[in-house]
């Protein structure tokens, strides 16, 4: 399947995603396509919605930030809990062109499964924590912009920069 990224303005990014119910061959196929295309377009993180999937699965690879990270996978992902407070600047690859500071929990504490439909409950922090939490939001059919100040985001609508409906 070839994939090509759903910019800000596609309904499919304000959708949320169904669970994952089957852990089968096809979802194995599936991450490896996604991991495969967001390393083509020189990301850290997709998640299913971003190339029109409707299914709660993302993927990471924070490698070129931390070195000893690989890739991963997370499907059916939830935040259990969340502590402290970070500011830092992000883009999303549905949303080309625009970098702004989000505020976000510096730790979370996550429950996902993986590839086997294993449950797992984990605590990060750092990098992988906003690049997480991020991602998740697609799954909730939220933006990065929609966490940013009202006056920022009618300045990005204002240069053109993201649709006054998104």
């Amino acid at each position: 399947m070839m994939y090509k990224i759903r910019l800000i303005g596609d309904p499919v990014l304000r959708e949320k995603t169904k669970q994952v119910t089957n852990f089968d061959g096809q979802l194995q196929k599936t991450v490896a396509q996604m991991i495969d295309f967001m390393h083509q377009e020189d990301g850290i993180g997709l998640a299913a919605p971003q190339v029109g999937l409707r299914n709660s699965i993302l993927v990471v690879d924070i490698s070129p930030i931390e070195e000893e990270e690989k890739p991963r996978a997370f499907i059916n992902p939830k935040i259990i809990s969340a502590e402290g407070e970070s500011v830092v600047e992000e883009g999303c690859l549905s949303i080309p062109g625009v970098r702004e500071d989000v505020t976000r929990p510096e730790r979370i504490r996550l429950a996902y499964q993986d590839l086997d439909g294993r449950r797992i409950e984990e605590d990060y922090d750092g990098w992988l924590a906003r690049v997480l939490q991020h991602e998740l939001d697609h799954l909730n059919g939220i933006l990065f912009v929609d966490l940013i100040s009202p006056v920022k985001r009618q300045l990005l609508i204002n240069q053109g920069l993201i649709p006054e409906k998104y």
